[in-house]
């Protein structure tokens, strides 16, 4: 039902590659070329500047893409209230979820979701959580589910669940065989630490400012770019790290890793689902509903 001409331009224009966006639609490269050309012959004017193999939007094209964002949000909307009428949860959801809520928290909830409503399409991008408000902004995703929130003005922030985020080392660690450690201790220990802009670290930042702490009071030994890399890392060291509980769940049981509580430190977190201000996608929302209530029940 979309026009398929709009639909060509908007991927080009998101991906600034004719090659990438034939890909993502399955079709030809000449194809492509010809759908463009003839929007440009529709508007009279280019949509594109071609230098070489690189391309980039002209002003007339910078209009077109924002009309043509409009276009598909309403026509996603659309999709899913025809849908509703028929009792029926299709259409087509774009999700982006930071590292965290990708890999340990949002399965299990598309699992039990697809089960329930196998008409609708999902597609999951990850990132951190600075990616992801980026992602947003860009109309890349239609919803997003991150572990910190920066306060950007054109994106609306609802925390769905509630998440902690816990000191682990291996379970021979010297320090093991306690219970608790002091922040003079926690001083002292080589700490990993996810990249700048994870909510991860943004999170830790805050908690240890509340007891009188920086970054840089710690013994840093490195930064990694994902959880599973640091618990990797651990496995092989003495280090010890701060990560979501919901990531080291199956280490716990095994016995394989330990928490520590650091006295006077308590580093609780909201997950966030985010979207756009003044924006209401209606199968995004109903997704939300399904994970709240999936979490409530667990």
């Amino acid at each position: 039902m979309l026009d398929f001409r709009l639909n060509v331009f908007y991927t080009v224009a998101k991906r600034l590659s004719f090659t990438k966006a034939a890909a993502e639609l399955y079709v030809t490269q000449p194809a492509v070329t010809k759908h463009i050309q003839e929007l440009e012959h529709h508007f009279g004017t280019a949509l594109f500047d071609r230098r070489g193999n690189q391309i980039s939007l002209t002003v007339a094209g910078n209009v077109l893409l924002r009309h043509a964002e409009t276009i598909m949000a309403t026509y996603r909307q659309l999709e899913f209230d025809m849908n509703a009428l028929k009792g029926q949860a299709g259409g087509a959801l774009r999700v982006g979820a930071s590292t965290t809520v990708a890999q340990y928290v949002i399965p299990p909830v598309l699992a039990r979701f697809h089960e329930q409503s196998a008409d609708v399409s999902i597609s999951l991008l990850s990132g951190n959580t600075e990616q992801i408000e980026q992602q947003l902004i860009n109309d890349d995703i239609d919803l997003g589910l991150v572990e910190g929130r920066t306060h950007h003005s054109d994106i609306r922030y609802t925390p769905f669940l509630k998440d902690e985020l816990v000191l682990i080392c291996r379970a021979d660690h010297p320090f093991a065989d306690h219970d608790e450690i002091t922040l003079d201790e926690l001083r002292t220990v080589p700490i990993l630490l996810r990249e700048r802009g994870s909510g991860s670290l943004e999170v830790i930042e805050h908690a240890l400012r509340g007891v009188g702490l920086r970054l840089t009071d710690l013994t840093i030994e490195m930064q990694l770019g994902s959880t599973e890399s640091i618990k990797s890392y651990l496995s092989n060291s003495r280090c010890m790290a701060f990560v979501s509980v919901f990531a080291v769940q199956h280490e716990l049981q095994a016995g394989t890793l330990k928490i520590l509580d650091v006295q006077g430190l308590s580093i609780q977190r909201d997950l966030y689902s985010i979207q756009l201000q003044g924006i209401s996608e209606g199968l995004a929302d109903t997704f939300m509903r399904f994970a709240r209530q999936h979490y409530k029940r667990g």
